[in-house]
C-alpha cells in the first residue's frame, strides 16, 4: 500500500469511533466561552424575570407613587389609600395596574441588562484586583452596581418616560406603548423622549451602587457568621430589602426630579433643568413634601421589590445551573 493509501487509512481508524470511545473535548477556551455565554445567558433570563415578578407585585403602589410625585397636592398614607380605592370604584380592580404594560416593556430589559451587566462588571473587577470568584472588595463592590444602573438606564430609558405618562394620564389620552411614542414625537418633539435624562442617571449611580453593595455586603457577613455560603430564601429577600431601602431612601429627591421633568408635557409645567425643577418644587410644596413626597410609600413598596427581585434572581440562577448540569450529567 503506497503512503497516501497508509494515510487515508490512518485518517479513517482516527475518525471511526470504537464503542465506548467519546470525542475528545474541546479546547480550554472554547469550553471557557461556552461557559461565559451560558453564564451571561442566564444573567439575562434571570434578571428579567426578577424584574417582573417584582414591579408586578408592587404595581399600584408604584403607580399611586407617580401620581402624587407628578402633583402638588399633600402627600399621606390616608390619601393614598383614597386615590387606590377611588380608582378601584371609577376603573376597576385592574386599572390600578395601568401602565404596567409599559412598566413591563422596560422593567424586563432593564432589569436583564442590569442583573447580567453586574455579574459581568463583578467578574471584570475581580480579575483586575485579583478577587476572581470571591466577594469584591468594598469599593469595587460599590462600582459594580454603580455602572450596571447606569448601563440599563441608559439604554431603556426612552421605556421609563413612556411609562411615567402613561401612569399619570387617562386611559383615553394614550391607547398604549406606541401611542405615546407618536404622540410625544408629534406634539413636544423627540427630545421629550429624554426629558429628564440626567436627573435619572444621577439618581441611578447612588440607588444602584448602594442596593447592590449592600446587598453583597449582607450576603458576605452572613456567610462569614453562619459558615453557609447560601442564604435561604427569606434572608435573601431580607437582605434585598435593605438595599431597596437605603438605596431608594439615598436618591429619592431626584426620583421625583426625574418624574416632574418627564410628565411635564401632561401636567402644565415647564420643568427645564434639575436645579430649577428642584427650586419650583421647594418653593411651592417645601423640601420634605416637595422633594420626598411618596417615601413613605417608597419605603414600604422599595424594600418589597428590590427584595423580591434579587431574591428571584438569585433563586432562578441557582435553578438554571441545576437544570443545566441535570441536562449534562443526564447525557
Amino acid at each position: 500500500m503506497d503512503q497516501v493509501g497508509m494515510g487515508n487509512a490512518v485518517q479513517e481508524r482516527q475518525g471511526a469511533l470504537a464503542p465506548g470511545e467519546v470525542l475528545p473535548r474541546p479546547a480550554a477556551s472554547q469550553s471557557e466561552g461556552f461557559k461565559q455565554g451560558r453564564s451571561v445567558l442566564n444573567s439575562l433570563l434571570s434578571g428579567a424575570f426578577a424584574g417582573a415578578v417584582a414591579k408586578t407585585a408592587v404595581a399600584p403602589l408604584d403607580r399611586t407613587k407617580i401620581i402624587f410625585q407628578v402633583s402638588s397636592n399633600r402627600f399621606s398614607a390616608k390619601e393614598a389609600y383614597r386615590l387606590i380605592y377611588r380608582t378601584y370604584l371609577k376603573d376597576g380592580f385592574f386599572s390600578l395596574w395601568r401602565g404596567n404594560s409599559a412598566t413591563m416593556v422596560r422593567v424586563i430589559p432593564y432589569a436583564a441588562i442590569q442583573f447580567c451587566a453586574h455579574e459581568q462588571y463583578k467578574r471584570i473587577l475581580g480579575q483586575h484586583y485579583g478577587f476572581q470568584g470571591k466577594a469584591l472588595p468594598p469599593v469595587p463592590r460599590l462600582l459594580a452596581g454603580s455602572m450596571a444602573g447606569t448601563t440599563a438606564a441608559m439604554i431603556t430609558y426612552p421605556l421609563d418616560m413612556v411609562r411615567a405618562r402613561m401612569a399619570v394620564t387617562p386611559k383615553e389620552m394614550y391607547s398604549n406603548i406606541m401611542h405615546v411614542f407618536v404622540r410625544i414625537s408629534r406634539e413636544e418633539g423627540l427630545k421629550t423622549i429624554y426629558r429628564g435624562f440626567t436627573p435619572t442617571i444621577l439618581g441611578v449611580v447612588p440607588y444602584a451602587g448602594i442596593s447592590f453593595f449592600t446587598y453583597e455586603t449582607l450576603k458576605k457577613v452572613h456567610a462569614e457568621h453562619t459558615g453557609r455560603s447560601q442564604p435561604y430564601s427569606y434572608e435573601r429577600l431580607a437582605f434585598g430589602a435593605c438595599a431597596g431601602l437605603i438605596g431608594q431612601s439615598s436618591s429619592y429627591p431626584l426620583d421625583v426630579v426625574r418624574r416632574r421633568m418627564q410628565t411635564a408635557g401632561v401636567t402644565g409645567h415647564t420643568y427645564g433643568t434639575i436645579s430649577g425643577t428642584m427650586r419650583d418644587i421647594v418653593a411651592e410644596e417645601g423640601v420634605i413634601r416637595g422633594l420626598y413626597k411618596g417615601l413613605s410609600m417608597n419605603w414600604v413598596k422599595g424594600p418589597i421589590a428590590v427584595g423580591i427581585s434579587f431574591m428571584t434572581f438569585d433563586l432562578s440562577q441557582i435553578l438554571l445551573r441545576k437544570f443545566q448540569q441535570f441536562n449534562y450529567s443526564a447525557r
